[in-house]
């Protein structure tokens, strides 16, 4: 899986067609991700996943979304289906992440401070937070813990998610200043189907917030 060390890393999940996916590409995410976990309502079937995944360049990553799947079925789609990592929700303990060969996103839901120091205890290339609230909240400062995404930087890459839109995305990025950001319902005219409009307004906005920091920072190093 390809991490870049500069640019925001951007993943559109929930991708169910091909048409949001050559989007989604086109617009510059860094990734894809595809929902494996049956009961989700945005599911897609292998066979789907991987018809879609040959006609997006190898550059854009494919990510394998499961929430409490065992790790004989994840190995069974990492079989049928090309992925770049693995995206795992669920009670996996360290040991448990273990033998995955390839990339792995430990998805967290933060509420308190005791949820972000279990993380020190996990090696993995990403962790992924959302708000345990999530699905009946926008991402605001006074209902996401974002306190508790800027410690969890200390134990490694931080994914920031949790219904990210263009209206906040530039809010959490000034914030947290994660490594990435994941997209999903926030930019949907109904789940499994984005929003063209929405999604490419929030990937200009999370790149032009991005461009500025760095820039000042490069100004603030001249001097």
């Amino acid at each position: 899986m390809s991490f870049p060390s500069q640019e925001l890393f951007i993943k559109v999940c929930g991708i169910t067609n091909l048409a949001d996916a050559k989007l989604a590409s086109s617009l510059g995410a860094n990734a894809i991700g595809f929902n494996f976990t049956p009961a989700n309502e945005r599911y897609i079937t292998p066979e789907n996943a991987f018809s879609i995944s040959r006609q997006i360049p190898d550059y854009v990553s494919k990510i394998g979304v499961f929430e409490n799947s065992n790790h004989q079925y994840v190995k069974k789609i990492l079989d049928q289906v090309s992925l770049s990592a693995v995206q795992l929700f669920g009670n996996e303990g360290p040991d448990d992440l273990i033998g995955y060969e390839t990339s792995v996103i430990k998805v967290f839901e933060l509420d308190n401070l005791s949820d972000v120091e279990i993380m020190r205890n996990y090696l993995v290339d990403a962790f992924l937070l959302r708000n345990k609230k999530n699905k009946s909240i926008h991402f605001h400062s006074k209902q996401y813990h974002w306190d508790k995404a800027i410690k969890a930087k200390e134990y490694g890459r931080v994914i920031l998610s949790t219904d990210l839109n263009p209206e906040n995305v530039e809010d959490a990025i000034r914030f947290v200043k994660p490594y990435g950001i994941d997209v999903c319902a926030g930019v949907e005219l109904q789940p499994g189907r984005k929003d063209p409009a929405q999604l490419r307004e929030l990937i200009a906005r999370a790149r032009n917030i991005v461009f500025i920091e760095n820039h000042t920072e490069d100004i603030d190093d001249e001097n």
